[in-house]
Formats: structure tokens, C-alpha cells, sequence
């Protein structure tokens, strides 16, 4: 499955995942040893693969006729795809879907070939040695499509202001004209009961917004956090009065705006109770199976959380329709962490940056759980050259979606020369771990360098990244580092301290769970993990999951004046 609803009514969809692939490594002790795999799946989960680093091949087999769209929702980290032998696309990045469009097969069986490399190198600008795993593989869902000549490309839906007892919104649909000429079509669009058939129009040649319209959609209730109101959208695309193709989207009336150094979703102020979380998991690698999506979020909601950061790229999307149904709010970032000058001078870095802000925001635009974006976390921006790529990135996030919020997490303390450029202000901080400092004595100082020398004053002011590392089973009445209790000694200290400091709106404690890093980490991180995690890889709690639990609980969802 690719969402958590159906998509189509009309264009025909077959799911090539969620069953066996013929899986080739190409290099290595293994190579030209042919297995079936299921997929989705990370290779590094297989028997004798745990380490490998290279090209590989999968390859299934589909039956179709005509025109097709293949969907691939993430292959890791660049994949180059073939149908009957011919390359139809390729594409570089884990964690955006990317499609390929086939026209005129002739009817039969056909051979599809997914040829995948998760090596590091220059031009694979945003993948290298870093603190968490770059697993290789099918990791999410690939389906085959049967399209009509023009086929419906996207729906964007922005909730605008309530009225009229409903709330009045923006409807942008866009086309793909397959032909070579002009093709006339009409668009008949329905949500939570209100219907409207548009006028026949051109779909041109290519991609297009083919309608953009402001409507009143009476009787529907707000989406927020304790009310996750849902709602289908569904556009039907007509050639000659016949449908001959269509979309379903899922969408929440919400609006996110900023007032003083509040954000505030429909009015009311945002008090972030939050979770850093990697896709990662010792038996599926990052290619996590929807119930195990669904475990993590249990564990967050019983910890009293109300958000979760997906770093550091963006997430598969049935965790983030389970975010809209639940009520989660999600900081959704493009992919990379860490990135110094040197890493962005790389000629493909901004290009590929601007690529995953692009596929993610045009990709995930209708979600209502996701309240801001995130870019570069942790990279250079106390440099003149960093700044010039934070600008860009911003630049293009606002010419995309001016409907929510953006930031960047920073860990250049009193050194950044960024904090103008994003609407909210964002810090990663450690004390009692990292820093020999208290929790209160950095968020404090940080946050007035932000507002005086940072140029960032009067903004919101959030905490990114907070916590401690713990070896789960490690227990010890010294409290020394690594053990359980010296974690839940420090993420009571850190909680209480940023918590209890009004001018900070909230924080995403460093992390969920323990997850694998690069081998090349090796010598930072014990058991090749980062253990900062309240629960281990296997999702077994430690000390600080009850003193999370029993902090967030203390802690309402909003600011108190705004309620």
C-alpha cells in the first residue's frame, strides 16, 4: 500500500511491492549471486549483505499495455530504472518519490529493472559517512499505473480562513498532456459534499496547473492535534464528458501563522512536546512495515508527545497519513545533516538540496500534520557561502508553500549569521552531556544572543535537539555515563529547565530510539548505535521513557494565554 485511503476510483493501479524480487549484487564477494528479496526492503537486512556498499539490481516483471506511470515512493540512493531493457528514468535521493512514464507498451508481459547504488561519492552530494545508516534497496512502496493521454499529475488544497460556518480554501490541480498537441478536458472536483464541474479548458502539452480556484467548502470542522478532522479531496478529469482519470488526496482545515514568538495552528499557540526519530529498525533497515510506523507512534503518544522531527529527510508517507489521522505534528526536513563548507561547495550539493525541498513540499503539500519545514541541520551557517545556500533554500521554500512556517536547526553557538533568514529559530543543544553547562543557563544565553547580536529577535525560539545517551541494560547505582540512570538523570534535568522557560515554545528531544550509524562512526558510538534513544532499536524502554512520560504529561499541548 502506498497511503492509507484509496487514490484512485478510476485510473487502474497494481502494487509491485509487498512481494519477491530477483535481488543481484554487481559487486563484491556476492556479486552475480541471484536471490529473491522481498521488497520493500534494505538489503543490508539480508543474510551476508549487512555491510555491502555498491551497485545492486532488482528486477520483477508486470503486465500492462499502453500508457503507464511507474511510482517508485524511495529506492536508496540512487536508482536508474529499466522496462524491457531501455532506462526510462533515474533518479538520485532516498527519500522522495519520483515517477517514469512509458508510453505505447504493447501488450504482455514486461521486465522491470530497479539498478541501485548506495555508494558514497562527490556526486551523490547529500549521502556520505554520517550519524545514521544509509541503507541500500527498494526501501518503499513502487506501484504501476495505467494512465489516459492526460492524466491528473497533483492536487494542492490550502486551507485559507474559516467561513461561513465552513472554511474557505484554495484548489490548485495540475495535468500531464502526454501528446504532442492540445487536448480539450473539464475537471470535476468533490470535498466533504460540495462539488463543482470547471469549464472544458486546454491540458497543453506537459506539466501544468490547469485550475486554481478559491472556494467556500460549508460544514467541515478544523483539523488540530486533539481533533484530527480528515477529509477527502477527489478530482476526476473528463475527455469528451467520459472520466478517463482521477486523484484522491486527504487533506485538514488548519492554518499555521506566527504571532510575537508564538506559532500558532488555527489561532491558538503551539507548546512542542517532541521526538526526534530516524526510519530505522534492526530487522527492516529504514524500510519500516506500517505496523511498526504505528508501534513507534504508540510509544510516542504514550509518552505524552505531541510532535515528531523526521530526521533528517523527508519520511515515508503512510507515517505521515498516520501523523494526520492521530494528530501528530510533524517538522518535516529535506535530507542532510551536518553539512561543512567544504560538503556544500560540492557543485551537485545545491542542486540536489533544492531538488528534495521541491519533491517533498510538491509531494507532501496536503498533509495538515505538517506544521513547518526544515533545511541543513547542523550545517555551515556561520559561513558568507553558507549563508548564500540557506537563502536560496528559504527563497524556494516560500515560493512553494507560504502556508506554513520554516527553520533550520543550529548548533553554532554566538558564531551563526543565519538566524534573519527562517521564520522560527531553532537550536540542537546537550547540556549535561556535551556542554558542561545546565539546561537553563543555554537555553537562556542562547536565546538572548538570538534576539540581540543573532538578528533573530522576536521570533519563535525552539529546541531541536536535547538529550543523553544511554546503553540500554546498563544500570548502575554510580549513575556514570552511559548507564540508564545517568539518561534519565539528565533528560529530567533538560525538561524541567526548557520546559519551564517561557520564551522557548517547545522542544524535540534527541531521539525516539537507538538507531545504527555508518561504520565509519564506529569509534563515537558504542555498538555502532547512537543511543540517545528513550527506547532502544528494539523499542524496549529505558529509565528516562517513564521520566519523559511523567514530564510531557505535566505539560499541555498549548499556551496557556492562547487557550
Amino acid at each position: 500500500m502506498t497511503r492509507l485511503f484509496e487514490t484512485h476510483q478510476i485510473r487502474k493501479q497494481t502494487m509491485l511491492t509487498g512481494r519477491l524480487w530477483d535481488f543481484t549484487a554487481l559487486e563484491g564477494e556476492h556479486a552475480g549471486k541471484h536471490i529473491p528479496v522481498m521488497t520493500p526492503g534494505c538489503w543490508e537486512t539480508l543474510p551476508g549483505y549487512e555491510n555491502y556498499r555498491g551497485l545492486a539490481e532488482y528486477t520483477t516483471t508486470f503486465e500492462a499495455e499502453g500508457d503507464i506511470r511507474l511510482e517508485f515512493k524511495g529506492v536508496s540512493h540512487m536508482a536508474w530504472i529499466f522496462v524491457d531493457g531501455k532506462e526510462v528514468a533515474s533518479h538520485y535521493n532516498a527519500y522522495t518519490p519520483f515517477d517514469a512514464v512509458v508510453r505505447g507498451l504493447a501488450a504482455g508481459v514486461h521486465e522491470l529493472k530497479v539498478k541501485v547504488d548506495n555508494s558514497f561519492k562527490p556526486e551523490y552530494a547529500l549521502n556520505r559517512p554520517n550519524d545514521y545508516m544509509s541503507y541500500g534497496g527498494i526501501s518503499r512502496a513502487v506501484v504501476l499505473e495505467e494512465i489516459s493521454q492526460v492524466y491528473v499529475k497533483n492536487i494542492h488544497v490550502t486551507p485559507l480562513e474559516p467561513a461561513d460556518g465552513g472554511w474557505k480554501a484554495r484548489i490548485q490541480v495540475f495535468t500531464e498532456n502526454l501528446t504532442a498537441a492540445d487536448v480539450t478536458v473539464a475537471l470535476q472536483i468533490e470535498l466533504a459534499g460540495w462539488n463543482e464541474c470547471s469549464p472544458e479548458r486546454k491540458a497543453v502539452p506537459g506539466t501544468q496547473m490547469i485550475l486554481d480556484t478559491v472556494v467556500t467548502i460549508p460544514g467541515v470542522k478544523s483539523w488540530m492535534p486533539d481533533t484530527p478532522n480528515l477529509y477527502l479531496v477527489k478530482t476526476a478529469l473528463l475527455i469528451e464528458g467520459k472520466k478517463v482519470d482521477d486523484l484522491i488526496d486527504r487533506i485538514g482545515f488548519r492554518t499555521v501563522s506566527i504571532q510575537g514568538n508564538r506559532v500558532l495552528m488555527n489561532g491558538k499557540s503551539l507548546r512542542i512536546k517532541g521526538f526526534n526519530r530516524h526510519e530505522d529498525h534492526p530487522q527492516y533497515g529504514c524500510a519500516l512495515p506500517l505496523s511498526a510506523m504505528a508501534y513507534d507512534l504508540a510509544l510516542i503518544r504514550d509518552m505524552g508527545g505531541n510532535s515528531v522531527r523526521t530526521s533528517h529527510y523527508p519520511n515515508d508517507e503512510l507515517f505521515l497519513d498516520l501523523c494526520d489521522e492521530l494528530g501528530i505534528l510533524v517538522w518535516e526536513e529535506h535530507h542532510l545533516r551536518g553539512g561543512s563548507e567544504t560538503m556544500m561547495r560540492n557543485p551537485y550539493f545545491e542542486i540536489y538540496a533544492e531538488q528534495v525541498i521541491e519533491e517533498m513540499i510538491t509531494l507532501h503539500y496536503n498533509h495538515p500534520s505538517i506544521y513547518i519545514w526544515g533545511i541543513m541541520n547542523e550545517c555551515a551557517s556561520d559561513t558568507e557561502f553558507g549563508r548564500t545556500c540557506y537563502e536560496k533554500q528559504y527563497a524556494l521554500i516560500r515560493r512553494l508553500d507560504q502556508s506554513r512556517v520554516c527553520s533550520s536547526a543550529s548548533c553554532r553557538y554566538e558564531k551563526d549569521i543565519c538566524m534573519d533568514l527562517p521564520d522560527v529559530v531553532s537550536w540542537n543543544m546537550y547540556p549535561y552531556w556535551y556542554e558542561r553547562k545546565t539546561a537553563e543557563d543555554m537555553v537562556n544565553g542562547l536565546y538572548n544572543w538570538t534576539q540581540n547580536e543573532g538578528k533573530g529577535g522576536g521570533k519563535p525560539f525552539l529546541v531541536t535537539e536535547i538529550g543523553a545517551g544511554a546503553l540500554y541494560g546498563f544500570r548502575s547505582h554510580d549513575r556514570d555515563p552511559w548507564t540508564e540512570e545517568y539518561q534519565a538523570e539528565c533528560l529530567e534535568k533538560q525538561l524541567t529547565e526548557v520546559m519551564n522557560y517561557q520564551n522557548c515554545m517547545g522542544l524535540y528531544i534527541w531521539q525516539f530510539c537507538d538507531v545504527r550509524v555508518n561504520r565509519e562512526w564506529f569509534d563515537r558510538r558504542p555498538r555502532t548505535r547512537n543511543n540517545k534513544g528513550i527506547v532502544d532499536e528494539f523499542c524496549r524502554h529505558k529509565l528516562a521513557y517513564d521520566v519523559v512520560k511523567r514530564l510531557f504529561g505535566a505539560v499541555p499541548d498549548y499556551w496557556e494565554e492562547e487557550n
